[in-house]
């Protein structure tokens, strides 16, 4: 990994920093027009488009009746995996759901002396829709990608969740990704995937019904899909290749914090993700530097991991911890690690974070896996304004307003010159008749 220093490399360091977005113009216009076309086609060709495009880019031929997984594909499934890999399953579940059940929010009313009642009420959406990457072929089925994205829905009350993954080679859906699926209660499952899944789930086809909300995480395609169905549907976030940034001081193992580098460093696609080191430690840099070469070798991924460090990975040196936070904030970071003395004492300097980790044996793979909290989180500097997928993203608010005769009378007025200002004399008149007529009797 390359090594650089903040004191005569500051701005090669803040251009490495900064995840935003690199694409050419013209690529990012190819990738629009062509994610366009595949929604135009889903909607105005339903199940026949997603036949051709599972044939055009999963060369898969699907017949008609085989977009959605059978009953007999989830026994199957149910049959073949091993008992060890649901109990982690199972523990993984667990987890995530008790972390995601205290995020549910409770209705509320407010009762005014004046007889005014406001309040909000929480209402889960009636549907979701929760894309899983199919990974090389369908031979790396993402079970935890699942399970983040369904069991917060689960938790919210969502009633109905369906799941779009791409066909494996032989048109099927990889058996691990069918076992966890009904772990979740989810048995709604097309062998869908790319733009052409997110067009099916937000507009509907012969065989799938829309959903409200469209969640996970996909490629290029996918994510300008999502881009463009916003507003038809909700979204959790437009997800960008994974990142990492470690902050640590001397007293750090290197073999620990290079085998958490190369931990995003072998994410897909090839060079995309971000791998990088903050420390006060020369030492340390160059011990680290040394470890990721050796780790790498060990790797069955080491060629998407080398690519992505040689162009988006980067041991910094800085001149002391508090220019490491300042250039962490800066990149605001999916993944945060913190890894120095006394780490709660310099929480609060982290303000922009998808997700921190605290101390040496908090490594990053135990948040996407099995801490329960949620590894959908936001990439490329939205951490900035943006936050983890949630339960929160399955839940509306609706508020409650209920107001009595003495209260219009109270704050009719002032309500009357704010619409007289804004010239909408129907607005006023609303409560003006209200202010002037007698009283009326309601069953409410």
């Amino acid at each position: 990994m390359r090594i650089l220093h903040t004191d005569n490399q500051l701005t090669e360091v803040l251009r490495v920093l900064n995840r935003r977005s690199a694409e050419t113009d013209a690529n990012q216009a190819e990738i629009r027009d062509k994610a366009a076309a595949i929604i135009n086609e889903v909607k105005e060709r339903g199940d026949a488009a997603l036949l051709d495009f599972s044939a055009r880019f999963d060369q898969v031929q699907l017949e008609p009746g085989q977009i959605k997984v059978s009953p007999q594909d989830f026994e199957t499934a149910g049959s073949s995996v091993p008992t060890d890999f649901m109990e982690a399953i199972r523990q993984a579940k667990a987890n995530i759901l008790a972390f995601h059940q205290k995020q549910l929010p409770k209705d509320w009313l407010d009762l005014k002396d004046d007889g005014i009642v406001l309040g909000q009420r929480y209402i889960p959406v009636d549907s979701a829709g929760c894309y899983v990457p199919g990974g090389v072929a369908g031979s790396t089925p993402l079970v935890s990608s699942l399970l983040m994205n369904v069991l917060p829905a689960v938790v919210a009350g969502v009633k109905r969740i369906i799941i779009c993954t791409p066909p494996n080679e032989v048109g099927g859906v990889n058996p691990y990704l069918l076992a966890t699926a009904m772990e979740c209660g989810v048995t709604e499952v097309y062998k869908v995937g790319g733009a052409q899944a997110i067009a099916a789930m937000a507009f509907g086809t012969e065989t799938i019904a829309p959903v409200d909300v469209i969640t996970g995480p996909g490629n290029q395609y996918v994510t300008e899909a999502k881009r463009q169905v916003f507003g038809w549907v909700g979204l959790d976030m437009l997800a960008g290749p994974s990142e990492i940034l470690i902050i640590a001081d001397k007293k750090n193992d290197p073999a620990y914090l290079a085998a958490d580098l190369l931990s995003q460093a072998e994410h897909g696609p090839v060079d995309e993700a971000g791998s990088f080191l903050l420390t006060n430690a020369p030492d340390l840099a160059q011990a680290v530097a040394a470890e990721v070469e050796k780790q790498l070798g060990q790797l069955s991924r080491n060629n998407i991991a080398a690519a992505s460090l040689a162009k988006n990975g980067a041991i910094i040196i800085t001149k002391d911890l508090d220019e490491a936070f300042q250039l962490a904030n800066f990149s605001a970071p999916e993944h945060l690690e913190l890894l120095v003395s006394d780490p709660w004492n310099h929480l609060s300097k982290i303000r922009h974070a998808g997700a921190v980790f605290i101390g040496p044996y908090s490594t990053e793979p135990i948040g996407d896996y099995i801490a329960g909290t949620n590894h959908v989180l936001p990439t490329n500097a939205t951490a900035r304004f943006a936050s983890g997928l949630s339960v929160d993203h399955f839940i509306k608010r609706t508020s409650i307003i209920a107001y009595n005769k003495s209260g219009i009378a109270k704050y009719g007025p002032a309500a009357i010159k704010i619409a007289a200002v804004e010239g909408l004399d129907a607005h006023a008149n609303a409560i003006k008749v209200r202010l002037e007529n007698k009283d009326v009797t309601c069953s409410c």
